[in-house]
């Protein structure tokens, strides 16, 4: 897969994997027996040093004393030079003595002479990187000519102690899909307060432990076990905001970082709803501006008109669906996940043309099914693993022991981790007619689909603060920051807003293109970025590179 990244949801109709924030449109239950958790790695985080000294003195010396064994990758369709190995780390940073994890990690090597490792998460959360790597890896293969390119599943996330939800998926879906949140808050609560109870039995000893702060930590044991002096890094949206807490940790440790499509470090999560429908809604209009000048267009040649007849369809789907190609009812809000889905790239439209005018002709809702699943309905199953007590290591998961379940369990659990904000159900219930109002105004198309992100984290233990009141003002190396005008999921405001609260050492690159992050989808971008990662050359703060279309229209 590409790095633009949309993540597909490993479950069709998920709602939960459209909580923005969240990287995956964007773009975060719960130990609920051990709720103060949470808040004491946050405490951690924060008065904690950043020297790594440090922390080798605070008996995490045997973590980053390790050193990564590389082998071949083991698994189904894994490329013959990709190379897997491991690291171990502690499952607590605050009793680093207590039990452990492995992290998984992969790698291509460098082709020629190395200065050392460019570490590379591609959003979410909850996708492997693993499988991204080894699926899109010709992206970064010019990367090679300097560097091994590595990357890793996060703790909770494929193969390193993967989370799950058991069968609670299926009833946090049903709980927020529809209507239900709106017409009967108290109720959905209720069950997400039930499904967090039952996300925490199937999850294990990693989930009060997951989140952002944890593998930003986990990222520095990387660092010293790959042999690098300081971390060389290219963060893709969610990858982003795991990349300014690693710099607000180890602010020395910093080598040639890069964000794109940078995700926000302040909002609270129903803000973010509102930025992922108002950016979704900007570029489905885009899209509509672009079908109409086609005559295979199905909604005809005026833009008006058009996105007029996409509003009607949402909602004469949503009160009379039509038979999926699961026997399911495939209904307007299932429309506009896929659409959403669709929009990540420029490069989909002309698939998200067709798809719809398959469903508009013909009732056929496989195309649109595609975009938001991957055309696959999959079980949820626990997974098989051994538990982590006293000093004992969570050994890494074999990759048909991954819950299916995975990604929305992990993207719900570290982003849930990474926000301190826990209205009481009360709160919840006075606001929901007011959030409505807002989210439909601005977007009367992903304004509802959007509006039960605010659910998520109910009956969850608080969130770190960290986050948001300590990534800030930082002292590091300059680091390079990529927003995209047309970025329907981090949007170009969150790049500005972010460099500015960084402090002078970030420079921000200006892409005036559409999708989601820019490296895979702009050569402009893409040069820069490794002009700056192979060689040190950035560019100057607030330049730009024009719409592909135009050529490369770089100033």
């Amino acid at each position: 897969m590409q790095a633009k990244l949309e993540t597909r949801p490993s479950v069709r109709r998920c709602a939960v994997t459209g909580a923005l924030g969240l990287a995956l449109l964007g773009a975060g239950l719960p130990a609920a027996a051990n709720g103060a958790t949470t808040a004491t790695t946050a405490t951690t985080a924060t008065t904690a040093t950043t020297a790594t000294t440090r922390d080798t003195g605070s008996g995490l010396s045997r973590f980053y004393d390790q050193r990564v064994e590389w082998t071949a990758c083991e698994g189904t369709d894994m490329p013959r030079d990709l190379q897997c190995g491991k690291v171990t780390v502690p499952l607590d940073y605050a009793r680093p003595r207590g039990g452990t994890l492995d992290v998984a990690l992969a790698r291509y090597r460098a082709t020629g002479d190395s200065r050392g490792s460019v570490l590379l998460n591609f959003g979410g959360p909850g996708g492997s990187g693993i499988n991204e790597l080894a699926v899109g890896g010709k992206e970064f293969m010019h990367l090679t000519n300097g560097y091994d390119v590595v990357t890793f599943d996060p703790r909770g996330v494929g193969r390193s102690s993967p989370v799950s939800c058991g069968p609670a998926t299926l009833k946090i879906m049903e709980a927020t899909d529809g209507d239900g949140g709106m017409t009967d808050p108290e109720g959905v609560l209720e069950r997400l307060r039930d499904a967090a109870a039952e996300c925490a039995k199937y999850s294990g000893p990693v989930l009060p432990h997951i989140g952002t702060v944890d593998a930003a930590r986990d990222m520095d044991v990387m660092r010293r076990a790959l042999g690098d002096d300081r971390l060389n890094y290219l963060g893709f949206s969610y990858g982003t905001r795991l990349g300014a807490v690693y710099a607000a940790r180890f602010p020395d440790k910093v080598g040639r970082m890069v964000l794109d499509g940078v995700d926000t470090l302040t909002e609270p999560l129903a803000e973010q709803g509102l930025a992922g429908a108002r950016g979704q809604q900007t570029a489905l209009e885009n899209f509509l501006d672009w079908c109409v000048e086609d005559v295979a267009c199905p909604f005809g040649q005026d833009a008006r008109d058009a996105r007029d007849q996409v509003e009607r369809l949402v909602t004469s789907l949503d009160s009379d669906p039509v038979p999926s190609a699961f026997g399911e009812p495939f209904t307007g809000q299932d429309m506009v996940g896929a659409i959403g889905q669709a929009l990540y790239s420029r490069e989909l439209w002309p698939s998200l043309e067709r798809a719809l005018a398959q469903l508009l002709e013909d009732g056929d809702t496989r195309g649109l099914e595609g975009f938001s699943s991957g055309g696959v309905t999959f079980p949820v199953r626990a997974p098989a693993r051994t538990p982590v007590r006293g000093d004992r290591t969570a050994g890494l998961t074999d990759e048909e022991d991954v819950p299916m379940d995975n990604l929305p369990a992990a993207l719900m659990a570290i982003n849930c981790a990474d926000d301190p904000d826990r209205p009481t159900a009360a709160q919840v219930t006075a606001s929901l007619d007011r959030l409505r109002a807002r989210y439909e105004d601005v977007s009367p198309v992903f304004g509802r689909y959007r509006l039960t992100q605010v659910l998520m984290c109910y009956g969850r233990p608080k969130g770190t603060d960290y986050i948001r009141d300590d990534v800030k003002d930082l002292d590091t190396a300059r680091m390079l920051l990529v927003g995209t005008r047309g970025d329907p999921a981090t949007p170009y405001r969150w790049t500005t807003e972010t460099a500015h609260r960084l402090g002078p050492s970030a420079v921000v690159l200006d892409n005036r293109g559409e999708g989601h992050t820019g490296y895979a989808s702009s050569k402009c971008v893409h040069r820069k970025v490794d002009d700056f990662l192979l060689y040190g050359s950035l560019p100057p703060d607030g330049s730009s590179c024009g719409p592909e279309s135009t050529g490369d229209g770089s100033d």
